[in-house]
């Protein structure tokens, strides 16, 4: 059985050296093919032209197709190379070197523009059965052979041990000598198989010598130091014979010995000394012969022997006390080394493989594997930096292997995401207050160097690397920041000024790549850091003012970096643009409102959102402290507004600070106090409203900031007013909003006369401040008085925004006004409660109803008139039809109100709409719906407009049917005849108003236009 295994072990390596072999062999005469095309092309190209005929000269005769000859090459001549060392026999015997006969039988015609193709590889396989294999199995037979007979001798013991080894001896020795004697052309393979079976017996022999027969000699050194000279020999010999079986081999036993000579003893000065040794030997062969499948075999067999190692001899008793963990740790980094060393040799002597490359880079992998396991011990993971120096040895290593072979450049930053695995997972498992400054330091090493190294590689241009690896790291420390705020007791200010340093290097680092993303991504994470502080802080408000410090102290950080960035990056946008650059990863976030805006609106927005937090957990009674900070911000926004001339900047700060002060409001306002709150609501309110006024000729023909300012009042208008209510409760109340119109009046008298000159920007501010203004004029109803001057305050602000347009033309303003216009008649006219708003009164028609959907008709009515052409369009409709409809639509519904109030019985609360019961009312709303059709039939035929006539004909319809089928028959004779007359009248009426004033059957004066005319 032992040999079976033997056997399958010795083919497979076989196999895998022939597989390598082959695919060299065929790769270098691939690349022999393609240089004697590349050369055949050029002669071609290189060949004269025909001369063109001279003048005068007879031209050429033209040759019939089957006269054509072929062109005539001369025949190719030999080409005798020498032999490579890696060709195989078969392959030199049929392609490198061709028999002279058969070069000659070729035809030496060749096909003009015939496509170019190279030889196909063919494999002789009769010679290498008889050449090769014959001889690999001949050898393996011999071995098989001494093998049972050293056997047989053991069982029958025909011959003492000491003879049986000698003679084993004598063998492998005589087959080395053999095989080096007959090294010739034609026996290589021979020779080859006579040193790779005596490399095999030797192993075995000594093995036996030292495992079996226990002769004193044969002890651990002295059969240790004969298995590595055994090994040095196979790889001269494999050097000697070209023979990578034999090298092969010689490693594989090489590997075996210290396996096979275990003593049980831990050792691994010499072990891994022995295999430090073989190591740089297969290497040695492997760069020489370049044999680059060596590389990895070694490299596999020094892991498993480092595994094996660790698995039986890595134990806390011995290697967790004192210094002794070294020992491991530089066992693994020194095989990292030794291979790097290698691939640094293989450099200079032009001879990279990626093979060799490679497993130099599985032996850091391997190391990195180690430290995961260090981590598992609690008494190592108490000692951060010896662990973590050792790691950063590791990464050295890598960042040298990817200097020395730009292929690996992705090993680097996966190396460094290994490395904040580790600090991670320490983190959450191991972290302690005593270790927190380690913690610190150790994530800003790692920090600094995984995010400086890719973009200095980049730089040198050793190594390519996806441009977002640099920017990874920062983000990532400032992830594990948090650890040290929920895994230690206290809040240690050491915390911050990592996170600033963090900060610094991403900024830097942004702009160094000419990316802007990077820096909005450490601004959330560090406002994360400070959230996840400030929820740390107990309600009894300790570290409240370190916290708002430090938020102030980075926002105004991440201000200021922003405007550094955005001008830095947007000079070498314009400067790569002028050039014909094409435009990198940070050109497509490079567009103005985004490159200008993004990042100090996110500086400003963020820090707003930790300070509701705070007034929203802890209970801040006086709001000085917080709302100074966001004046602060404000203040630090409207600078970064005038030296960027970015005008959404102010609206983005007027937000921000309106949602701070309602959550400040709605949890902690105290009417008793009300003086400060209101001092600062002014004094944002003020902030904001003259920005823009001490800077117009920068704001001159932006829109923005303007529209900042005018709605600043609006909506400081809402706290304002609740506050002055609950603090100062007052019948005056509509002096309020009149005294903030006096601003927007101001303002928009000083935009008025303040220029003359004419432009979409000057529009806009006008018509924002006109707007505004007209806003809290009409807001003075609604406040003063209540519920129905709500919506009359929204009519008429609607009607006069529309009055403005004619001024001022901006489709806002016209947009804003259709708008309260619909609004008002929705809320009249679909709201039942509205007819609840007051008790009924005594008084009959002149009552609330009538000024309330007297003046929103009228409204609708101004509102359809000032928006005649060619100002009727919003959203590609005509407006003034639909105003128009909707005030009469009101003016109707006001008049069944009236006749509803007047016949509700006396004492009700409310007005009751009823249309049978009572002969007189449903009579009065006959005849009033029949006197508003007659309206509307004659407005329709003096403004020559058919949809208002035929909104009366079907009212006057409608009016017929009610009195024929519901009225007469509940009437007695007079108030029947009555009715009748009224009915006729009003018929004969609109009759005569057609036959008078419009042609039956001809409408060609009729006016197409549903709008009137201006």
């Amino acid at each position: 059985m032992e040999f079976l295994v033997l056997l399958a072990l010795v083919l497979a390596i076989v196999a895998i050296v022939k597989a390598n072999g082959a695919r060299n062999r065929i790769g270098l005469l691939l690349d022999r093919i393609t240089g004697l095309e590349l050369a055949l092309r050029r002669r071609r190209e290189r060949a004269p032209a025909e001369p063109a005929p001279q003048a005068g000269t007879e031209p050429p005769r033209t040759v019939p197709p089957d006269e054509v000859q072929p062109p005539v090459i001369p025949p190719l001549q030999p080409v005798v190379t020498k032999p490579h060392a890696e060709t195989p026999q078969f392959f030199r015997t049929k392609i490198e070197e061709p028999r002279e006969a058969e070069i000659k039988s070729q035809p030496p015609v060749i096909a003009a523009g015939a496509p170019s193709s190279a030889p196909k590889l063919s494999i002789n396989w009769e010679q290498f059965m008889g050449a090769k294999m014959f001889a690999w199995i001949g050898g393996l037979a011999l071995f098989l052979g001494v093998g049972f007979f050293v056997k047989y001798s053991f069982e029958h013991n025909l011959i003492s041990p000491a003879m049986r080894v000698a003679i084993g001896f004598l063998i492998g020795i005589g087959l080395l000598v053999g095989g080096v004697m007959v090294k010739r052309k034609a026996l290589a393979v021979i020779a080859q198989t006579l040193c790779a079976t005596g490399v095999l017996i030797l192993y075995a022999v000594t093995f036996a010598c030292h495992g079996l027969y226990h002769f004193p000699f044969f002890g651990v050194v002295p059969t240790f130091l004969l298995m590595s000279l055994i090994t040095a020999v196979a790889f001269v010999l494999a050097v000697r014979l070209d023979a990578q079986v034999v090298a092969v081999l010689g490693m594989l036993g090489g590997f075996l010995t210290p396996v096979l000579l275990s003593t049980g003893h831990d050792n691994p000065g010499g072990l891994f000394g022995y295999i430090a040794l073989l190591d740089a030997g297969l290497l040695a062969v492997a760069l020489h012969r370049r044999w680059n499948y060596l590389a990895p075999l070694g490299a596999a067999g020094t892991v498993l022997m480092q595994v094996a190692w660790a698995a039986r001899f890595f134990v806390a008793e011995k290697y967790f006390e004192g210094n002794k963990i070294l020992i491991p740790m530089a066992v693994l980094f020194g095989f990292t080394a030794l291979f790097a060393c290698a691939v640094s040799w293989a450099r200079r002597r032009e001879r990279m493989s990626r093979e060799l490359t490679w497993s130099a880079v599985a032996l850091a992998g391997v190391a990195f594997c180690f430290a995961f396991f260090f981590l598992a011990f609690t008494s190592l993971a108490q000692r951060p930096i010896l662990i973590f120096s050792f790691v950063f040895l590791i990464d050295l290593a890598v960042l040298a292997l990817v200097l020395l072979d730009a292929r690996t450049a992705t090993v680097q930053p996966l190396s460094g995401l290994a490395v904040f695995l580790l600090l991670a997972i320490w983190t959450a498992n191991s972290l302690t207050d005593a270790l927190l400054n380690s913690a610190l330091a150790l994530y800003l090493v790692f920090t600094v160097f995984h995010a400086v190294v890719p973009l200095a590689l980049q730089r040198m241009r050793r190594a390519v690397l996806p441009g977002w690896w640099s920017h990874a790291f920062p983000a990532l420390a400032l992830l594990l920041a948090l650890g040290p705020l929920f895994q230690t007791t206290g809040l240690s200010f050491l915390v911050w000024p990592f996170v600033f340093l963090i900060d610094v290097l991403a900024v830097v680092i942004a702009v160094l790549s000419a990316t802007l993303l990077p820096i909005l991504l450490v601004l959330v994470l560090t406002l994360v850091v400070t959230a996840a502080w400030i929820f740390r802080i107990p309600e009894t408000l300790t570290g409240l003012p370190t916290s708002l410090w430090m938020l102030g102290a980075f926002a105004v950080f991440f201000l200021v970096a922003s405007v550094w960035a955005v001008r830095k990056l947007a000079g070498r946008t314009g400067e790569g643009t002028a050039r014909g650059e094409k435009p990198n990863i940070a050109d497509e976030f490079a567009s103005p409102e985004i490159l200008r805006s993004l990042l100090p609106a996110c500086s400003v927005v963020l820090p707003f959102l930790l300070l509701i937090m705070v007034t929203a957990r802890l209970p801040i009674v006086n709001p000085s402290p917080v709302f100074g900070l966001a004046l602060l911000l404000v203040v630090l926004l409207l600078g970064v507004t005038k030296l960027l001339a970015v005008g959404v900047l102010p609206l983005v700060g007027l937000l921000a600070t309106l949602a701070l002060e309602h959550a400040w409001h709605f949890a902690h306002f105290d009417a008793a106090s009300a003086a400060l709150p209101l001092t600062w609501y002014l004094g944002f309110y003020a902030v904001f409203t003259v920005f823009p006024f001490l800077f117009r000729k920068d704001f001159a023909g932006k829109i923005a900031p303007w529209a900042a300012a005018a709605l600043s009042g609006p909506l400081h208008f809402y706290l304002v007013h609740g506050l002055v209510k609950a603090a100062y409760p007052n019948p005056m109340m509509g002096l309020l909003p009149a005294a903030f119109a006096v601003p927007s009046l101001c303002a928009l008298v000083v935009l008025v006369k303040g220029t003359s000159t004419t432009g979409t920007a000057r529009s806009s501010q006008i018509a924002w401040f006109g707007g505004v203004a007209l806003f809290f004029i009409t807001l003075i109803f609604p406040i003063q008085f209540d519920r129905q001057w709500i919506t009359i305050g929204w009519a008429l602000e609607g009607a006069a925004l529309c009055w403005l347009f004619r001024r001022v033309a901006h489709p806002g303003l016209r947009l804003t006004g259709v708008g309260l216009l619909v609004v008002a008649f929705a809320r009249l006219a679909l709201n039942p409660a509205v007819l609840s708003y007051h008790a009924r009164t005594p008084m009959p028609i002149f009552n609330w109803y009538l000024y309330a959907y007297g003046l929103a008709a009228a409204s609708l009515f101004a509102g359809a008139f000032l928006l005649a052409p060619p100002r009727h369009l919003v959203f590609g409709k005509s407006a003034p039809p639909v105003l128009a409809a909707l005030g009469t639509i009101l003016a109707f519904l006001l008049v069944n109100i009236e006749i509803a109030d007047y016949f509700t019985p006396a004492g009700a609360p409310v007005v009751t709409l009823e249309f049978s019961g009572n002969l007189a009312r449903d009579m009065s709303y006959s005849v009033a719906w029949a006197l508003f059709a007659l309206l509307l039939v004659s407005v329709g035929i003096a403004r020559k407009l058919a949809p208002v006539r035929y909104a009366g004909i079907g009212l006057l319809s409608v009016t017929l049917l009610k009195l024929f089928l519901h009225d007469l028959s509940q009437l007695d004779a007079l108030y029947r005849i009555g009715a009748l007359v009224v009915v006729a009248i009003v018929a004969m009426l609109a009759s005569f108003l057609y036959q008078r004033f419009l042609f039956t059957g001809d409408e060609t004066n009729e006016t197409k236009t549903t709008h009137p005319p201006l």
